[in-house]
């Protein structure tokens, strides 16, 4: 079972004792559950959370977003309960942009809530919308077919860094995409977190995308769900389609998979 420790390093994300149950507590998801991520200036951290479908990953990012409160149990940013001060965005792996606006309106739709001028939102959104490689685009309209679902992804990803570059929470959000523009999804990403220093929490059933992208996985086990395993990923902090090649990551993802089989037979 993985050690939550506090360090004097200030925390970022922290879950404490977490609970869930849907019945009035006769049956619980979610027991006993801690989570500490600890912030890591100009670093920031990329943490990959597995789990057999149904153990509570994304409800996981639901506490951290303040989409939802858990029946018992402390959701912290910054050591500070979820507000609309310190909310967190998500990527998801339906579509969430808003179809009647354009990518550049997505974009900067945060900053317009922000209270900052059109000019300067046009500004922060553009160097954005370029660095995710959608130039050209962000007159469009953020809809399919008009984009691909890349796309879509891309102007996700750039809305919640521009929403809150410190923390980007995503659930599986290349799962709908095919296997050239996932794989090129993953760089992009790899490459953002290299540029900006997030602090991303990333849920996958891939385990090749978790070792990867992640420097920390954790494994939850099913119900009741709380963390059971957590595997540091040793790899160089820039990565490539070489690294995929490498045998440590080969050895990496075997050491998961054996991982996960033994989890999911705890039940």
């Amino acid at each position: 079972m993985p050690q939550f420790i506090d360090t004097p390093d200030p925390n970022i994300i922290e879950l404490r004792g977490i609970n869930q149950s849907y019945d009035g507590g006769e049956n619980f998801i979610i027991q006993g559950l801690d989570f500490l991520v600890e912030d890591k200036p100009a670093q920031g951290q990329f943490v990959v959370i597995l789990g057999m479908s149904g153990c509570g990953k994304s409800t996981i990012l639901r506490y951290i977003a303040g989409l939802q409160e858990p029946t018992a149990g402390k959701v912290l940013i910054h050591d500070k309960p979820v507000s609309p001060d310190n909310r967190v965005g998500m990527v998801f792996q339906q579509y969430s942009s808003l179809p009647w606006m354009t990518v550049l309106e997505n974009v900067s739709l945060a900053l317009k809530y922000k209270g900052i001028s059109a000019a300067e939102r046009r500004k922060r959104a553009m160097e954005l919308i370029e660095m995710v490689g959608l130039a050209g685009h962000e007159h469009k309209f953020a809809q399919y077919p008009t984009l691909s679902g890349g796309q879509l992804q891309r102007v996700a990803i750039a809305r919640s860094l521009i929403a809150n570059p410190e923390i980007i929470l995503m659930d599986e959000p290349f799962g709908a995409l095919d296997v050239n523009t996932r794989l090129q999804m993953q760089d992009l990403l790899a490459d953002l977190w290299l540029k900006f220093h997030p602090t991303i929490i990333f849920v996958t059933h891939d385990i090749s995308e978790a070792v990867y992208l992640g420097d920390d996985i954790y494994i939850m086990k099913s119900a009741p769900s709380r963390f059971v395993e957590h595997i540091k990923v040793d790899l160089p902090f820039e990565r490539n389609r070489d690294t995929k090649r490498d045998p440590h990551f080969v050895e990496l993802v075997r050491e998961v998979e054996d991982r996960m089989v033994r989890v999911a037979e705890l039940g």
